[in-house]
Order: C-alpha cells, then sequence, then structure tokens
C-alpha cells in the first residue's frame, strides 16, 4: 500500500508544479518521459527553450531537497540529452533544468537552473 501512497502523493505534486508552470506560460510536451538514464518528472517549454523539471516532495522543503541525489541528477542529464530530439533544434535548444520542491502542505518552491547547465 505504502507503494500507491508514494505514486498517488508524486503525481499530486507533480499535478501542482504543473498547474504553477502553466500559468506562467510554459507548455507541457511530456510527462514522466523515460530516457536512457531515468525518467524526467516534467519535460516543458517557453518560447524556444527547453526545461526539463524534477519534482521532489517530502514533509518538509528541506526534506524534498536532499531526495536529490547525485546520482540521479546523473541519470537526468542523460535522459535530457535524449529528450531533446523533442525540440526542432535538437541539441542546439536552449534548456535549463529545474528543481520543484513541494511540501506537506503543498507549498510550492521552484529553484530554477538548479544544476547551472546552459
Amino acid at each position: 500500500m505504502s507503494g500507491l501512497v508514494s505514486y498517488l502523493s508524486g503525481k499530486a505534486a507533480e499535478d501542482r508544479v504543473l498547474s504553477a508552470y502553466s500559468a506562467q506560460g510554459y507548455r507541457l510536451v511530456c510527462r514522466r518521459w523515460r530516457g536512457p538514464g531515468g525518467e524526467i518528472d516534467l519535460v516543458l517549454s517557453k518560447g524556444d527553450e527547453a526545461i526539463f523539471v524534477e519534482v521532489k516532495s517530502s514533509r518538509s522543503m528541506a526534506e524534498a531537497a536532499a531526495h536529490l541525489s547525485r546520482r540521479q541528477i546523473g541519470r537526468l542529464l542523460a535522459s535530457a540529452e535524449a529528450a531533446l530530439g523533442f525540440f526542432a533544434r535538437g541539441s542546439l535548444t536552449p534548456m535549463r533544468f529545474d528543481v520543484a520542491l513541494v511540501d506537506g502542505a503543498g507549498r510550492i518552491d521552484v529553484i530554477p537552473n538548479a544544476l547551472m547547465v546552459g
């Protein structure tokens, strides 16, 4: 049962984050995209920029942030490289990697370009 609870909690956090991005004019390209390195929670676009979003949720923002491991970052980067195929300019597409933290109360803290790529 805890696996289902985790899945539903993660999906709810992603829904909240997607809604926040959509309200700012971002367009969903793909959700929970699986690449060679693993899953990317949200692939978005705005203008000609690709935005890859990793959503982390926990009881507090600090706990959510602590869930992002160095290994996971490496897998995210590998998958994002493959996901650039969604964009007309391919590997020349301007991009950034955001981390969206969601706490137990549903508050969202987005860290734009958290991985300092591009």
